[in-house]
């Protein structure tokens, strides 16, 4: 029941005793008036008021039960009940007093019902008082629910459960309102019908067969509402009729998909979408009439078996029209969230059968080509629902659809895909060959999937030994000729073939590994891609274990290497194969002991017989490494662009996975050869700061365009500090604006020279969106890193440097500096807490040139120490950044502009020269 709400003055938080006793005499009116809004706010203020003194409080509650006696009232009860939920203390007293005065004297339905409301809300903040609630009359319950009030008696059928009604009293008044003119009353005494199914406590089959009957008639309502909520009771008493009794389960299960079936087409999309969800949780159908759901014409085995029941004709084509095709219809429907729920419902339906599973996958293959991106992933979580349950039977005629999904441009789909391809088994090794095809393409258009189609090709690798072993012979040659030049980023091919080479040995079976043992020491230079991958199956060092006794033996199986399922193995090399039969697609992975705990997956384990020894030196394998990085941090950049349309569309998690997967690949290249050490960091903090500060600048604009916004002060200051900084950033690696931040430039700029009411003109803000777009950077020449070391030399807390209190003490620092010019403003900060903090100014033009990397020590004096026995000093370095136009407060001569700081904060330990 919906509270008036009254909008009040808080009072101040202390008021003195006196004040609040003339306060309530001028409140308080004689005892034979009623209590005016007025005084009923001054009230709320005091309730609300944690610092009124408790005498008052009794007294507004003595006022308001007097009040309550004369002229029962809604906002006298609001009051009442938030004075009990604040003041425990006074809770029972005014549950008696409502209950008294206001439930069982009122002669209002409607304020009848409001006390029911304030009793049950009192007795939720009181558990003493539950025994209270319960030994409320239910004659009373229920004769308010037959009163003329519409919304009383909805509110009461909604809210029944609050007041502990005696199930079978509860179950009563659902069927009897079931027949309530009322579309909204039907609905909700259908929906407390289903409430009444989950409690389990009705075990009478003529009880349950009645709901279950009663509900079936409700499906031919007149009202979209009641047709939904009949589907919703039918399938909660048809589940409960069917599991009631053994021997009839069939028939009741039957009947009860049959009558389901018939609201596959129903006008509304509401209910059909309802209808295919309830569909989705039979699991027990007569295979007859599932393959019929697949037929939009009645078959002759529908005819033959009867399953539809012993029935006179015409009844019968009405029965096999219902259903004739439903499935069909549901995967064809117009709406997206029907062919969804339709695509849904096959999930539990294709693991009854095998031949409707097949039947079945026909049609989803066609829904692969669905315009909705949800469609397209509900059909494949179906399909890898399928495959684990060893029921999907993909045939030739299948693969070209199917493997098309592998370039859709939604990373969702390419990765549900990829999860099917790592439990089929494929018939053939046409198959298996158009399928690692298909991967690579994969790879090539979108290589932020890298580590995701490696897993995927080491677990296929596993489950087809002989495919692997016959394509991998075969291009033997183009590997050795790659390696010979340079095995590069960009050969995704190349890569691939390792990847599925080096599977061979684990897969399954007993067959003989013939694979040459120089493509497992080409594999090596691919440690970390590919341990990133295998990360479920081996860390790095296992892997290289791994690679190192393969590239020994010329010729060896599962056997030979030790391979034993389930067995403990040494700690060096710890590998498993899991059987992935996870049917989630948001690209989680399951722990091992969850996996063996639910047996869903089994372990592969091998032990080394003699030490190991790499077949040939890893320099012999060394790649251009410039190349080698430069390549896949251009393919990185050129996909960021691609961002914002996945962000315009509301698909926050999938860009953040990509995100997540762009430093992720950055992460592996560590060498510091050509400057590539530069570049990275560059495009780690492109993706890091750049694009997000832009998200930031656009986050503000759009709350700018807001009307009624009441912190456009904060938002204008936070779009002015942002800009400075995407503008720092930009002018640091030469990179012009976009038009977008150029443009929020120019606006803030016109801002300050205008009145501060003219920059809050939303219309003005509103403009900008219409510029923002996100462009592609290509990343070209060099890049230098400006970075730090500081190390301060023989200095821990067992070795703590001296000073004297009150006195400047010396604090020597080994610095390391890399690519900075004299020109950059170099400041050292040392700080014992927030307020005590000193900057050092460092003149580079006394350490030397201006050269790439020079390192000197320089002693900085701390004129703050102590009246201590032992301190602890916080030191780093910053730069003043320079294109900075926000200016700090300068203090104890330190920097005017924001400092970026260049290295890790070191700790110096202090400890005050000894007197002796």
């Amino acid at each position: 029941m919906p509270y008036i709400s009254v909008s009040v003055s808080i009072f101040k938080p202390k008021l003195h005793s006196l004040s609040l006793s003339l306060l309530m005499e001028e409140l308080v009116p004689s005892s034979s008036e009623p209590l005016s809004p007025q005084t009923l706010a001054s009230f709320r203020s005091f309730i609300i008021n944690p610092s009124t003194p408790q005498s008052k409080i009794s007294s507004i509650f003595e006022t308001l039960t007097r009040s309550l006696q004369l002229t029962p009232d809604s906002l006298v009860l609001n009051l009442l009940s938030e004075l009990a939920s604040r003041h425990s203390n006074l809770s029972h007293l005014v549950f008696d007093s409502v209950r008294s005065n206001a439930l069982l004297s009122s002669e209002s339905i409607r304020l009848a019902a409001e006390s029911l409301d304030a009793l049950a809300s009192i007795s939720n903040t009181d558990p003493t008082l539950s025994t209270a609630i319960d030994e409320l009359d239910d004659r009373l319950f229920v004769s308010l629910c037959f009163g003329p009030s519409v919304s009383v008696r909805s509110w009461l059928l909604r809210n029944a459960e609050r007041f502990r009604i005696g199930p079978y009293l509860l179950l009563t008044l659902f069927l009897g309102f079931t027949k309530d003119p009322y579309p909204y009353v039907r609905k909700i005494a259908l929906d407390g019908l289903v409430g009444v199914s989950k409690s389990g406590i009705i075990e009478d089959r003529s009880m349950i067969n009645g709901c279950y009957c009663r509900a079936i008639e409700l499906l031919g309502d007149m009202e979209d509402q009641v047709r939904s909520a009949a589907i919703r009771t039918v399938s909660a008493w048809g589940l409960i009729l069917v599991a009631s009794n053994l021997e009839t389960k069939l028939y009741w299960s039957d009947d009860l998909f049959v009558k389901l079936c018939s609201m596959g087409r129903d006008m509304s999309m509401v209910v059909r979408v309802e209808a295919f969800d309830a569909l989705g949780k039979i699991n027990l159908v007569s295979e007859d009439i599932l393959l019929q759901t697949l037929s939009k014409r009645v078959l002759a085995i529908t005819k033959e078996k009867r399953s539809l029941g012993q029935c006179p004709a015409e009844q019968f084509e009405i029965l096999a029209s219902n259903v004739a095709g439903v499935l069909v219809h549901g995967l064809e429907d117009e709406f997206y969230e029907v062919r969804k729920s339709a695509c849904h419902s096959l999930r539990t339906l294709t693991i009854i059968s095998a031949e409707f599973a097949g039947e079945a996958l026909n049609l989803l293959m066609d829904v692969l080509n669905d315009d909705s991106m949800f469609v397209r992933l509900e059909a494949l979580e179906t399909m890898l629902h399928m495959a684990t349950c060893g029921h999907l039977k993909v045939q030739g005629t299948h693969m070209h659809m199917f493997l098309g999904t592998l370039l859709d441009s939604n990373t969702l789909i390419r990765s549900a895909t990829r999860k099917i391809l790592k439990l089929v088994k494929l018939p053939n090794i046409e198959l298996f060959r158009l399928s690692f095809d298909s991967l690579i393409e994969n790879l090539e258009k979108h290589p932020q999937d890298e580590a995701d189609i490696f897993s995927v090709l080491f677990h296929t690798g596993c489950n087809h030994g002989k495919f692997v072993v016959s394509t991998i012979n075969e291009a033997s040659e183009e590997i050795d000729q790659a390696s010979e030049g340079k095995l590069g980023f960009d050969s995704a091919r190349v890569a691939a073939l390792l990847v599925l080479a080096i599977s061979a040995p684990l897969s399954h079976g007993e067959h003989v590994c013939s694979i040459p043992p120089r493509i497992f020491s080409y594999a090596v230079t691919l440690l970390g891609r590919i341990s990133r991958a295998l990360t479920d199956i081996m860390d790095q060092n296992a892997l290289l274990a791994y690679l190192s006794q393969c590239s020994i033996s010329t010729t060896f199986s599962a056997t030979e290497l030790n391979i034993r399922r389930g067995e403990p193995c040494l700690p060096v090399a710890n590998i498993e194969i899991p059987n992935d039969t996870s049917n989630e697609i948001d690209g989680s992975t399951r722990t091992s002991s969850q996996q063996e705990k639910d047996g869903a997956s089994k372990l592969q384990s091998w032990t080394m017989r003699e030490p190991l020894e790499l077949a040939a030196p890893l320099g012999e394998f060394q790649v251009e490494v410039r190349d080698e990085v430069m390549k896949p941090i251009n393919l990185i950049l050129a996909k960021v662009k691609d961002i914002w349309p996945s962000i315009h569309s509301g698909f926050t998690n999938e860009v953040l996975r990509t995100l997540r997967n762009f430093k992720e690949e950055l992460a592996t290249f560590t060498s510091d050869s050509l400057g590539t050490i530069g570049a990275v960091a560059f495009t780690l903090q492109y993706l890091q700061e750049l694009q997000i500060l832009e998200l930031v600048l656009l986050t503000c604009t759009l709350r700018l365009c807001k009307v009624e916004i009441c912190c456009h002060f904060a938002t204008l200051k936070k779009l002015s500090t942002t800009v400075s900084r995407v503008e720092s950033i930009l002018k640091s690696a030469n990179i012009e604006p976009t038009i977008f931040i150029s443009e929020v430039g120019k606006l803030l700029c016109l801002n300050e020279m205008s009145s501060s009411e003219a920059s809050c003109n939303p219309f003005m803000f509103k403009e900008l969106l219409k510029h923002f777009s996100l462009s592609q950077f290509v990343l070209c020449g060099r890049l230098n890193q400006i970075k730090a070391e500081l190390t301060i030399p023989d200095n821990d807390s067992e070795n703590p440097l001296p000073f004297v209190s009150r006195l400047p003490v010396g604090i020597p620092c080994d610095i390391t500096l890399h690519n900075t010019s004299n020109e950059n403003k170099l400041w050292l900060r040392m700080s014992m807490d927030d307020e005590s903090t000193q900057f050092v100014f460092l003149d580079l033009n006394l350490f030397g040139s201006s050269d790439e990397v020079r390192k000197f020590t320089y002693v900085a004096p701390f004129y703050k120490t102590p009246n201590a026995i032992s301190f602890t000093l916080r030191v780093c370095m910053g730069m003043e950044c320079l294109f900075e136009d926000v200016l700090s407060v300068k203090k104890y001569g330190g920097p005017e502009r924001e400092l970026t700081y260049l290295c890790q904060e070191r700790e110096v330990h202090l400890s005050m020269i000894s007197e002796h």
